[in-house]
C-alpha cells in the first residue's frame, strides 16, 4: 500500500459528501442554532423592554377568561 492510501480513502469520501446524497446532512444543526439565536434574541427584547410583566399579566388574564375564573 503507498502511503498516499488514507489520503486517497479520505478524498473519496469528501468528495462524495460533497456531492451525494448526504451533502446537505449538516444543514440541519446549523438552522437549529441560527433559530435558538432568534430566539434568545427576542428573550433579551422582551427583558429589556421591560414587556415580560405585560406579557405575563395577559397570559394569565387570558387563562383566568379560559378557565371561567
Amino acid at each position: 500500500m503507498s502511503r498516499f492510501g488514507k489520503f486517497g480513502d479520505w478524498k473519496r469520501t469528501v468528495v462524495s459528501r460533497m456531492r451525494g446524497k448526504g451533502r446537505d446532512a449538516g444543514a440541519g444543526f446549523v438552522e437549529y442554532a441560527g433559530i435558538m439565536i432568534i430566539v434568545a434574541g427576542i428573550f433579551v427584547m422582551i427583558d429589556g423592554l421591560g414587556l415580560d410583566g405585560s406579557i405575563s399579566e395577559a397570559i394569565g388574564q387570558a387563562v383566568q377568561d379560559v378557565i371561567g375564573g
